[in-house]
């Protein structure tokens, strides 16, 4: 997957200008309130081709709160000194929290505001540590019928090494409301 022209941006439309460049969580961008005067995307709109992207650097913070969100406290994830006697040398971020941020992609960038998540097949490649930088990029592939669309997707570390790929399929928007200040 590494350099795949398919995960370039294509001119897609987006709810924010600055659409596919680095957002960390806690970006302002694509709430209530905040700049949204691009074109926003619903599914007459999209394009095969289209894409976006969304980058998170994952920290020891955000760690332990997906642990405490899901219940997960796997020592891998969270006790240092058990994560070097493994395979990985040091702390793994759960793979599902690595997912989650194709969830940001599809929420914040492509389809966008208001897309139903509605199914998931992802394969994980490389484990993503504390401090990793990671890009989730997805591209629209196919439209399965007027409501439902598969998008490839696909997360990368800050080396541009694969760690995740799979596909999603999701129903964007039918029109977008933008909600007043």
């Amino acid at each position: 997957m590494r350099g795949d022209p398919r995960l370039v941006r294509r001119g897609a439309p987006a709810y924010h200008p600055s659409a596919g460049v680095h957002r960390d969580a806690g970006d302002a961008r694509g709430v209530a309130g905040s700049d949204m005067n691009a074109s926003l995307t619903t599914r007459e709109t999209l394009a095969i081709g289209d894409s976006g992207s969304f980058t998170k650097t994952i920290t020891e913070q955000d760690v332990f709160a997906f642990a405490g969100a899901s219940g997960d406290f796997n020592p891998l994830h969270v006790d240092e000194e058990y994560a070097r006697r493994t395979v990985f040398g040091q702390r793994v971020a759960h793979g599902i929290l690595t997912a989650g941020i194709i969830s940001a992609v599809l929420g914040g960038d492509i389809p966008g505001l208001g897309t139903i998540f509605v199914e998931m097949h992802i394969r994980f490649l490389k484990p993503v540590h504390l401090g990793d930088t990671v890009t989730a990029t997805a591209i629209v592939t196919e439209f399965i019928n007027p409501k439902r669309v598969r998008l490839l997707v696909a997360c990368v570390n800050q080396q541009g090494e694969d760690v995740a790929i799979g596909h999603v399929i999701v129903i964007p928007p039918a029109a977008t409301r933008l909600i007043s200040e």
